[in-house]
């Protein structure tokens, strides 16, 4: 089958006016036993939600008003964790990057914690349109003392309607640094053909689905061995977990990206020693 081009980024094919651009910055802080939200801003269509909890931590939902992000769209989230809190930051639903015209869909997340602050980034799965170009950076800044769980996941087309990703781009930065030392650097480009790409061996083996989860904080060998476990009883995802630079790094696989959405619940669960957000059941 046929597959027109991809535009080149700087063809100007859908009008700036139309592009989103917006995103939320959140500030939590410790008062007394509990964890509040002391700060929030909102923009472009971008809005944050803070559902009960039941223990002494703070969570927020992170809502896209428009349902999906389309090229040209940016978005910005920045998330402070002060000394001794508990913030637990996910997203309403699995983020829809559409087709693009030519430009790239760019995500930008910025998370920091202070001494003591427990951070988890639980975002739910983007998932990538045929044609689709997203750009996504994550950049964290912790305390020395500080904990954080982080998780990105990504699938491949929309499964749901047989879809497969035939041609796109995507770019996954990550960089976290501890006690302003850089202790843990990534990067990912599939770019063109991504199906083709991805059922080599050596790339994906045919995935539709990946996921990479990082762990820095205490007992990091005893939640390692843990998710070997249970990553043994699933062999229908692929998948490793080792301790480098004081991280634990976790790398996820899958040809059904409703198993990689199973097992990776499971493996959050583990690490964050809690239930998952609600958004992630509904």
């Amino acid at each position: 089958m046929y597959a027109p081009p991809i535009p080149a980024a700087d063809d100007p094919l859908v009008p700036a006016a139309m592009r989103a651009d917006g995103g939320v910055r959140l500030r939590f802080e410790r008062r007394g036993e509990r964890t509040l939200r002391m700060e929030l801003a909102e923009s472009g269509g971008y809005r944050a939600r803070f559902p009960q909890t039941f223990d002494n931590s703070c969570e927020a939902v992170l809502i896209n008003t428009g349902g999906g992000m389309a090229g040209g769209d940016r978005m910005r989230v920045t998330v402070e964790a002060g000394e001794g809190s508990h913030a637990v930051v996910t997203t309403q639903a699995a983020e829809k990057i559409y087709r693009s015209q030519g430009f790239d869909t760019a995500i930008e997340t910025r998370l920091a914690a202070a001494e003591g602050a427990n951070l988890a980034w639980l975002p739910q799965e983007s998932i990538l349109f045929s044609g689709s170009r997203l750009r996504r950076r994550l950049e964290i800044d912790l305390a020395e003392g500080a904990r954080l769980v982080a998780c990105e996941s990504t699938v491949f087309g929309r499964s749901a309607m047989g879809e497969r990703l035939e041609r796109g781009s995507l770019r996954d930065r990550w960089r976290v640094r501890r006690a302003g030392r850089l202790v843990f650097a990534d990067d990912v480009r599939l770019e063109g053909p991504v199906d083709t790409l991805l059922a080599r061996p050596a790339i994906g083996g045919g995935a539709q689905g990946a996921a990479t989860l990082l762990m820095i904080g205490p007992e990091l060998a005893g939640h390692r061995d843990a998710i070997r476990e249970i990553l043994a009883q699933h062999d229908d995802v692929e998948g490793g977990a080792g301790i480098v630079s004081d991280c634990l790094v976790v790398r996820l696989v899958s040809l059904r990206a409703e198993a990689l959405r199973r097992v990776l619940v499971m493996l959050l669960g583990q690490v964050t020693g809690r239930a998952l957000p609600r958004t992630w059941s509904s």
